[in-house]
């Protein structure tokens, strides 16, 4: 008989929901007989209910069948219940990379407030929300929306949870990762010339435009014209700088007269 209860109660698992009949209250809680074969049940005056309570019999009585009990840890002599319902994920339990399922509880501007089962929903930043830009959670989900994320971060001693939803979706083609944008931000122009297709049809490298002797001479030209320019003024700066000079030497010589 010790053999079979000792084989059933360890066939039991945290957060394995059970029922059974309250056969004794004390002033710390109450004992529950399982069923055949089972090790007592225990639940203690804290896991009878959510809110406080002064006295066991304020919730459950000799006699009572309860439905709803939950295995919180199962010991050699006793197992011990609760009637308050487990989270499915308790801190220890969450791991970053840890796929989960979820519902959307809340949207904000910068993301969405997912329940994965724990005891605060998770924030999926909105740039966690999905790959490639989106300016509102609204886009992609709604509340109610079931979603899989996966854990990012978990902060215990603030009780945040960071998740993402894009982590658990296939990474965007190559293609479409590359930019449509140049430098600047300038969008490059998905045309080619007739002259650029044709030379990848031929297999070579598009060719510059031959300037005609004419067309040389004339830009030889305006490059002379331009130096010209140039040492034209310089000199003519030069020339202003000393003629300032020399005024702010001949007054300061006229002041010392």
């Amino acid at each position: 008989m010790a053999e079979n209860e000792k084989t059933q109660a360890n066939a039991l698992e945290p957060k394995q929901k059970v029922k059974g009949t309250i056969i004794k209250t004390t002033i710390g809680g109450a004992i529950v007989d399982l069923g055949e074969g089972q090790l007592p049940g225990v639940i203690h005056i804290s896991q009878l209910q959510k809110n406080h309570l002064v006295e066991v019999e304020e919730a459950v009585k000799v006699g009572d069948k309860i439905e709803d009990m939950w295995v919180r840890r199962v010991k050699k002599d006793r197992i011990e219940l609760t009637m308050i319902e487990p989270l499915t994920l308790e801190w220890r339990e969450m791991k970053p990379d840890m796929a989960v399922k979820g519902k959307v509880e809340r949207l904000e501007s910068y993301g969405a407030f997912v329940d994965i089962g724990a005891e605060r929903p998770g924030l999926v930043h909105v740039s966690e929300i999905a790959h490639g830009y989106i300016k509102d959670p609204s886009q992609i989900v709604k509340v109610g929306d079931e979603v899989d994320v996966m854990v990012l971060e978990i902060n215990r001693r603030k009780k945040q949870i960071r998740l993402s939803m894009k982590a658990t979706l296939p990474a965007p083609a190559e293609s479409a990762n590359r930019s449509s944008r140049g430098r600047g931000g300038q969008r490059r122009s998905s045309k080619k010339s007739v002259e650029a297709m044709m030379a990848e049809l031929e297999g070579d490298e598009p060719k510059a435009p031959e300037h005609t002797a004419m067309e040389m001479a004339w830009q030889a030209a305006l490059d002379r014209a331009d130096s010209s320019k140039k040492e034209a003024k310089k000199e003519d700066k030069k020339v202003e700088k000393e003629d300032s000079q020399n005024e702010i030497l001949s007054r300061t010589l006229k002041e010392r007269k």
